[in-house]
């Protein structure tokens, strides 16, 4: 399913003249709007292939019909959301899920949506169908060198799909840990694990990054090989100058000061990017935004202070990807909603008054500190957000227009009702 240019700005006219009169509003009351339009402009979050069809649980899966069932079909998916919101520019594939069987053919394609390949995700963390060796007992820190061998061999091949299709980057998530006490000498998996992550690391073309992602709990729950960023950093430090950590927000024990995370973490220059997601409990992979706002607020508070701090590029400098999935939403909404939450918390960001803060924490001013922080986050920032948009070629009302076309009824009589995502 396409959307014709043409098409979409028919329908935002029915919008133009009520976003016209809140937009020029609010341009009178914040000096730094055209600044900040530009950079929501530029600033473009990936989406995971493996989000293009409904979300499992442990208990059970619900189909929404109309999933994609291909890599092909999975491009047309993302395709559609940028057309929607012009801020979904790339696609992260997960291998061996989405293999591109044909790299230049999966390109053209991608290229025909404006679309680009962000990290390529390897799978470790479960048994494929015809896999020789099992992961049971872990794959980097497993006893045995031949599953190990066969965990590294996997990574370098994910390598190779990526750099066939321009990636500049691998994201490794490690499922490796224990259960129980006594199961794991801790020194000597995590001595394995770094010896394997650096075969792979030795494998990275020089302009690529390998992002080490780490997770406190689950599947294994009494300890995990790769747990907290502390973990994640002494990989990233150890293997050289292109291994960093990468940050997924669902990742954590609860209450985690992410946001504490993320400053030091750039302060290192060692944060390499984020899978956005949201959670109540632990790793929930709820839509971005959905229960914790203000927090997603203060980390990008910390990046745009980090990043400014280091005259880094907002766009580009990390890897920014949503991670983010739920068995009773409609993926493609939920995926709107998410990048539309990122997108709002960062223009919030970026209206922080930086001076003013930084002054009243020299002063040990601590009301107006956080009054400086709520005063950017209480701002209503939509029609900010909506502005991008616009000025995009993208829709005012992303999942509006979506519904309004009738875009998963489309998407179910062309493929079918009873079709299952790959990978899922």
């Amino acid at each position: 399913m396409r959307l014709d240019p043409q098409q979409i700005q028919f329908y935002n006219e029915s919008y133009l003249n009520a976003h016209s009169l809140h937009f020029e509003f609010f341009k009178k009351t914040h000096s730094s709007s055209e600044v900040i339009i530009q950079k929501l402009i530029d600033f473009q979050v990936a989406i995971p292939s493996w989000a293009l069809g409904t979300g499992g649980t442990r208990f059970g899966r619900f189909s929404g019909g109309g999933e994609p069932r291909n890599l092909e079909e999975k491009i047309e998916d993302v395709g559609l959301i940028h057309a929607l919101n012009q801020s979904s520019g790339a696609i992260s594939l997960h291998i061996p899920w989405d293999i591109p069987e044909d790299a230049d053919k999966v390109k053209s394609l991608a290229a025909s949506y404006n679309l680009s390949f962000d990290a390529v995700n390897s799978n470790t963390f479960q048994d494929q169908p015809g896999q020789v060796l099992s992961y049971k007992f872990g794959s980097l820190q497993h006893t045995d060198k031949a599953t190990r061998r066969q965990a590294i061999d996997h990574n370098i091949e994910v390598i190779r799909h990526g750099v066939a299709l321009g990636s500049k980057s691998i994201t490794v998530w490690l499922s490796d840990g224990s259960c129980f006490p006594g199961q794991l000498n801790f020194r000597e998996a995590f001595q394995r694990t770094l010896d394997g992550l650096s075969q792979i690391y030795s494998h990275l073309p020089v302009d690529w990054k390998m992002f080490v992602e780490y997770k406190a709990y689950e599947p294994n729950f009494y300890s995990m090989t790769v747990g907290d960023w502390g973990q994640s950093l002494l990989y990233a430090q150890k293997l050289g100058e292109q291994a960093y950590t990468l940050v997924d927000l669902g990742h954590h024990l609860p209450n985690a000061n992410i946001e504490q995370i993320v400053s030091l973490l750039l302060m290192e220059k060692k944060l390499g990017g984020f899978h956005f997601n949201d959670s109540k409990y632990g790793d929930d992979d709820l839509t971005v935004g959905s229960i914790k706002p203000y927090q997603l607020f203060l980390i990008f508070n910390e990046l745009v202070e980090g990043m400014d701090n280091r005259q880094m590029n907002h766009a580009t400098d990390l890897g920014w990807m949503i991670d983010a999935s739920h068995n009773v939403k409609d993926p493609l909404e939920d995926l709107l909603q998410s990048v539309e939450a990122i997108m709002q918390a960062y223009a919030k960001a970026l209206l922080i008054d930086t001076h003013a803060l930084k002054a009243a924490q020299w002063n040990n001013d601590v009301s107006l500190c956080e009054e400086i922080l709520k005063d950017a986050y209480q701002t209503d920032v939509r029609t900010l957000v909506a502005e991008a948009r616009l000025r995009s070629g993208a829709a005012l009302e992303p999942i509006k227009l979506y519904r309004s076309v009738g875009g998963r009824s489309i998407l179910v009589k062309e493929r079918g009702s009873n079709t299952v995502a790959t990978g899922l």
